[in-house]
């Protein structure tokens, strides 16, 4: 389910889209193996602020935010929402995202495609600050298959090399 905040709704309009929107999110959690609904709040740069705030306590905007169902999953690709069916909740900036599209030369709808893959596989329990490359190579492998340009982790420069020998 995707929720836009009335605010953000009035100022980007059909530039979200949301039925396709809703749509790529139930192809992303299916290709990231993520069982279980996942919610989506459309908001701007002081609502997510504020979540990030009160969340994680980092005072400042962001993109993406992730809230995982149960943020004590297993390894990734064998998750499953075990008598749930919530996968967790995902919060997007559509004022940084509009930021993001305008820097990266796409348009609006494709960077909100990025953050929500890359929501979705936190949802699944990757996490490219403490992983070994893996979410990394996975949003790679991804993006490739629904056609998407740099995301995130690469943008970010928060990928870890691969391990020598493995």
């Amino acid at each position: 389910m995707i929720l836009i905040e009335p605010p953000i709704q009035a100022k980007f309009g059909r530039a979200l889209q949301q039925r396709a929107l809703g749509l790529f999110l139930r192809e992303a959690a299916q290709a990231a193996k993520l069982t279980g609904n996942v919610s989506v709040l459309l908001t701007g740069d002081r609502e997510i602020r504020r979540l990030n705030r009160k969340f994680l306590h980092k005072d400042k905007a962001t993109d993406v935010l992730s809230f995982p169902a149960n943020p004590h999953l297993p390894k990734p690709d064998t998750y499953e929402a075990q008598g749930s069916s919530s996968a967790g909740d995902l919060a997007i900036s559509v004022e940084t995202a509009a930021r993001q599209a305008d820097e990266a030369g796409h348009a609006l709808f494709t960077e909100l495609e990025i953050l929500l893959l890359h929501g979705v596989l936190h949802l699944a329990g990757y996490d490219h600050e403490t992983d070994q490359g893996e979410m990394a190579r996975k949003e790679t492998a991804l993006r490739k298959r629904f056609g998407l340009e740099i995301g995130l982790i690469e943008r970010s420069g928060t990928a870890k090399p691969r391990r020598r020998g493995r």
